[in-house]
C-alpha cells in the first residue's frame, strides 16, 4: 500500500505540474513573419509591348484602380494579393516566402471587382469586361535574404475607339458592342488572349457624345475584330445596328473609327475609315481603310 501512495502521488504532483504549465501556453505576443520579398509598382512603360523601354513613364495610380499579384510553384497558387487604389500603400506588394523558385505574374487594370486567377494562363475579369490592363510576369528564386524589386508594368490590351460623325437614333440612351476576334481572358505566361471571347460592352450614351471606347485581349501582336453596334432605349429596345468588319486591333494600339454608323444613306456610306493612332500613353501608328 505504501508504494501505491508514492505512485500516486508523484502521479498527482505530474498532473499539478503540468496543469501549472498549460496557462503559459500562447500567452507571449504573437509576431507576424516579416516579409522577404516586395514588389513594388513604379511605373507603366508607354510603349508597344515588344519595344525597348521608354522614358515615357506614369505612376500606378494614374492608370489603374486594381492590382493583382499571384504566385505559382509550378501549377500551384501558393500567394495572391488585390489591391485597390484606396487602400494604404497601393502598388507595393509584400509578402513572406519560403526558400525557392516560383513565378509571380501582377496584373494591373481598372475594372470593377479583382481579377480571376484560375491559372497563370487563364486571367479574367468581371462579366468579362475588360479595361486598359498591364502586365508583369517574371520567375523568382527566394533564398535566405529579403529582396526587394521595382517593377515597370506594360500595356497588354488593345483598345477599339468610335468617334461617330453621324447622329444618334432619338431617344438613344445605350449603346451596345459586341464583338468576336479577340479575347476577354489573359494569358500572364504570353500576354495574349487566352480564349476565344464572344464580348458584350453596353456603355451609357451622354446628351451629344460621340466617343466611345471598349477593350480586348488580342491573341497575337495583332488581330481583327468583328463588332455589332447597336443602339438601344431606355427599355433596351434596338433602334438601329450596325457591322464592322475586320477591325484591325494591335496590342498597346488605340485603333479609331471616324465615320458613320447608322447612316447608310449612299452619300455617306463610303467615307469611314479605320486607324491606328498613337497617343501620349499609346505607341505606334498607322492608318487602315475601311
Amino acid at each position: 500500500m505504501k508504494h501505491i501512495h508514492i505512485i500516486l502521488c508523484a502521479a498527482m504532483a505530474a498532473l499539478l505540474f503540468s496543469a501549472c504549465d498549460k496557462p503559459y501556453v500562447g500567452l507571449e505576443p504573437q509576431t507576424a513573419e516579416e516579409p522577404n520579398v516586395t514588389y513594388r509598382i513604379t511605373s507603366f512603360e508607354q510603349v508597344a509591348f515588344d519595344a525597348p523601354p521608354s522614358r515615357a513613364l506614369l505612376d500606378v495610380t494614374q492608370l489603374c484602380s486594381r492590382i493583382n499579384l499571384v504566385v505559382y510553384d509550378g501549377d500551384t497558387k501558393v500567394k495572391s494579393i488585390a489591391q485597390k487604389a484606396s487602400d494604404k500603400d497601393f502598388g507595393t506588394l509584400a509578402m513572406t516566402l519560403p526558400a525557392g523558385s516560383y513565378t509571380v505574374a501582377i496584373i494591373a487594370h481598372s475594372t470593377s471587382a479583382s481579377a480571376t486567377v484560375t491559372s497563370l494562363d487563364k486571367i479574367s475579369f468581371d462579366h468579362n469586361i475588360i479595361s486598359d490592363t498591364f502586365l508583369f510576369t517574371e520567375e523568382l528564386t527566394v533564398g535566405a535574404e529579403p529582396q526587394s524589386h521595382d517593377v515597370q508594368m506594360r500595356r497588354v490590351a488593345a483598345m477599339f475607339r468610335v468617334n461617330l460623325t453621324d447622329p444618334l437614333p432619338d431617344n438613344v440612351k445605350q449603346l451596345k458592342f459586341y464583338y468576336t476576334g479577340g479575347s476577354s481572358t489573359l494569358s500572364a505566361l504570353t500576354g495574349y488572349g487566352s480564349v476565344n471571347s464572344k464580348q458584350t460592352v453596353v456603355l451609357d450614351v451622354s446628351a451629344g457624345q460621340k466617343t466611345f471606347e471598349i477593350y480586348t485581349f488580342p491573341h497575337a501582336e495583332s488581330g481583327l475584330l468583328k463588332v455589332t453596334v447597336t443602339a438601344l432605349d431606355a427599355a433596351e429596345t434596338a433602334l438601329a445596328e450596325s457591322v464592322l468588319e475586320d477591325v484591325p486591333v494591335t496590342r498597346n494600339m488605340i485603333t479609331v473609327y471616324n465615320g458613320n454608323l447608322f447612316d447608310t444613306s449612299p452619300a455617306e456610306s463610303n467615307t469611314a475609315t479605320f486607324s491606328i493612332k498613337a497617343e501620349s500613353d499609346w505607341g505606334g501608328e498607322q492608318e487602315y481603310a475601311r
